[in-house]
């Protein structure tokens, strides 16, 4: 049994998520005004999530969001002013006003990795901060997110295959929010569950309802407690509804209105609430405190990020160029004893121990035959020795018929390619 949060986390849950909510809220009515002059896109619906699984992270831990994630970075410790200036371009914005989006980070406070336009690419890049705090001894796990949509790209599958073989402190969150802009899941891919691709990588996943925030937390506290003790990485798919089109461009006709309908009532704000009334970890003298804090604060920051300059003219041509003063000075930056991590003491011998020699055994158990299609032949099974695998009538399945190796191994794979092909009647699939 997972263990119940005390109040505080309770509350603290609720209270990052009213303030996610709040701070989009806020940032659609300066995009109205003409005042945000980048993209922006909502995670309406999708608040449990990012406030969730961020809130699961210790302090020393890093994380990388994506463009729905605000809220896992105000879990993080960014104030709602940095995300105001960011989209507003403003001059006192992280990046000084020289992007228009949710592109920046924190890597020496917060330990946060700026997002990466291309989807799937802040995998490997969080799986090498993962290797990196194991390297230095620093006992962390790293975070990034991805979309449904951004599973089915080639780095999604390349990252997880390098994590999983790294078995690197790593937990990605599979944000399936049912739309890859304007395609649904089931025109993506066939399964009903997209955590079932880390059956591919060996490593373990969990599936859990993204619009409950304590599920969220408890899923993915115990990821992360599993992926700090060296249990490798894990996956997390959290399932939810993104309730407005992909940016506030798009009105997102495509969506069906009852599917919206559904959704709504399942708004992981109002359900928690009701959960925490319910509970009576929230009353509305607290409610009211809470509101009122949040209130405040985004007022000020909202003012702040209005009042502040845009950016001047002359900073256009800066850090385009790395050149005399304006230069990054890269260098090392030695964690540990120096001598421990180069050669001879960080050196390790190049022999590899092989279980089983490297034979290749079937899922059926010890002694299972293994399947091989038509061009397969005895001779291809050599073993690490170079040697040819002994010619015994060992069973090869081809299209369901079983042939003996023997049989199999007189057949070269180029009179095989040129056989002719069966005819296939017109309109009849080939089995």
């Amino acid at each position: 049994m997972k263990k119940d949060l005390t109040r505080q986390q309770y509350l603290d849950l609720y209270y990052y998520m009213r303030l996610n909510r709040a701070v989009e809220d806020t940032m659609t009515k300066l995009f109205r005004q003409n005042k945000i002059v980048g993209g922006l896109y909502s995670s309406l619906g999708q608040e449990g999530i990012s406030v969730g699984t961020a809130y699961a992270l210790e302090k020393k831990d890093w994380l990388a969001p994506m463009i729905r994630n605000i809220g896992a970075l105000l879990v993080k410790g960014v104030p709602p002013r940095d995300i105001f200036t960011q989209h507003m371009a403003k001059y006192t914005s992280p990046t000084l006003g020289k992007d228009g989006t949710s592109h920046f980070g924190d890597l020496d406070n917060l330990h946060i990795v700026s997002p990466i336009s291309m989807l799937g690419d802040l995998i490997p890049v969080m799986t090498g901060v993962a290797m990196a705090g194991r390297y230095l001894g620093q006992k962390i796990v790293a975070m990034t997110w991805i979309g449904d949509g951004g599973s089915s790209t080639g780095v999604f599958h390349e990252g997880l295959n390098f994590a999983a073989v790294q078995r690197a402190p790593f937990v990605l969150i599979l944000e399936n929010n049912q739309w890859a802009y304007s395609t649904p899941v089931k025109r993506q891919v066939p399964i009903a569950n997209l955590a079932d691709r880390a059956k591919a990588y060996g490593i373990a996943s969990y599936v859990v309802d993204g619009n409950d925030v304590v599920a969220v937390y408890q899923t993915t506290k115990e990821a992360v407690d599993r992926a700090r003790a060296g249990e490798g990485p894990i996956l997390i798919e959290a399932k939810t509804m993104r309730m407005r089109g992909h940016a506030q461009h798009d009105p997102a006709e495509y969506v069906p209105k009852e599917m919206f309908e559904y959704w709504k009532q399942r708004d992981p704000i109002e359900l928690y609430e009701k959960f925490l009334l319910g509970k009576k970890l929230l009353d509305a003298a607290t409610k009211k405190e809470l509101e009122t804090k949040m209130e405040a604060l985004l007022a000020k920051d909202r003012d702040f990020a209005e009042a502040s300059p845009m950016p001047p003219p002359e900073l256009a041509e800066k850090g385009v160029y790395c050149t005399g003063d304006d230069c990054h000075k890269i260098a090392a930056k030695w964690e540990r004893n120096q001598a421990e991590v180069t050669p001879p003491r960080s050196s390790v011998p190049a022999v590899w121990k092989v279980a089983g020699f490297g034979e290749g055994k079937g899922s059926g158990g010890k002694n299972a035959p293994i399947h091989f299609g038509d061009t397969a032949s005895a001779e291809a099974l050599a073993d690490n020795e170079g040697k040819l695998a002994p010619k015994a009538p060992a069973k090869i399945v081809t299209n369901g018929t079983a042939k003996s190796a023997a049989k199999n191994s007189r057949k070269s794979a180029a009179h095989l390619s040129a056989k002719k092909p069966s005819k296939v009647p017109a309109g009849k699939a080939r089995r």
